[in-house]
């Protein structure tokens, strides 16, 4: 029997996708899995302490990971149309939609983390805007309503609930990098250690398919474990957030998404956030 460490968020993508994985009886594929649920920036953390076997990290973070880490070929949250937002008050809106630029410039920016895909693309858009601050990401409307800060820069649920509270979108930074690059937005994925035997990288990758599958057959049902773990969220939002970030791109990467990822690469090396282009980051 197989004992893995494993590692995802509690956000209702991660929960459905990893749902009969974890619940299923460790017989039925010899492998054990003992999980821990955590926000991404904090997986991003304890991936590069390299702490579980099998993770979910920030495709950002993975960036600096590919020696320690290969991409799975499932799992990933990825696709048009599902981009962080940065988003301010309505008040301080009128003023910077003329010149967003200038305003990002000196503006006091709150972000869910240093190493999120939602900061690295907001760092490729607008390069100029230096001054941030790493925020819980399910606090960072209120920190920005509260007036903490200027600006913040939103992902996962966030996304359905801004307008509602009075907030005003600056930029898509999802749209941003689809017209600049003409590929779908590589926000997370599912990451296995490298040093890992071959065949059981597989077989996980295996089995994450199938558990996206069971999943997906038992919608629109949705389990006490997405439920129990999104329990701050509407029902609605829970649906609108699994049918956002769990594509086809979620079941395979084949084609588009590795072209995503591999843009990714190629636009963070050009711009210098890292040293090289790996030889081989994925299963």
């Amino acid at each position: 029997m197989e004992h893995l460490t494993l590692g995802f968020s509690p956000c209702p993508n991660d929960t459905f996708i990893f749902d009969q994985m974890v619940h299923e009886s460790p017989d039925k594929h010899g492998i054990r899995y003992d999980y821990v649920l955590a926000d991404v920036e904090q997986l991003n953390q304890w991936a590069f302490e390299g702490k579980f076997d099998v993770t979910k990290l920030s495709y950002s973070a993975f960036l600096h990971l590919a020696d320690q880490y290969e991409l799975l070929d499932c799992g990933s949250a990825l696709g048009f149309g599902v981009g962080p937002l940065l988003i301010t008050t309505r008040e301080k809106y009128a003023a910077i939609k003329a010149d967003p630029a200038a305003f990002l410039a000196r503006a006091k920016i709150a972000i869910p983390g240093k190493f999120t895909t939602a900061n690295l693309l907001l760092s490729l858009a607008y390069p100029e805007a230096k001054n941030k601050t790493e925020v819980l990401f399910s606090d960072i409307e209120q920190e920005v309503l509260s007036g903490n800060y200027d600006a913040g820069l939103i992902i996962h649920e966030n996304r359905f609930t801004y307008a509602d509270k009075g907030l005003e979108k600056i930029i898509d930074c999802g749209e941003w990098w689809e017209q600049h690059f003409n590929a779908a937005i590589p926000l997370g994925g599912i990451v296995i250690r490298k040093s890992m035997d071959p065949d059981l990288k597989l077989k996980v990758q295996g089995q994450i398919k199938a558990s996206i599958e069971n999943s997906w057959d038992q919608y629109p049902t949705l389990s006490d474990f997405i439920t129990r773990n999104a329990q701050e969220m509407s029902e609605e939002v829970m649906r609108k957030h699994i049918n956002l970030y769990v594509n086809e791109y979620s079941s395979s990467l084949q084609g588009l998404g590795d072209k995503a990822i591999n843009t990714l690469f190629e636009q963070a090396y050009a711009s210098g956030m890292i040293a090289a282009m790996p030889e081989k980051y994925k299963v």
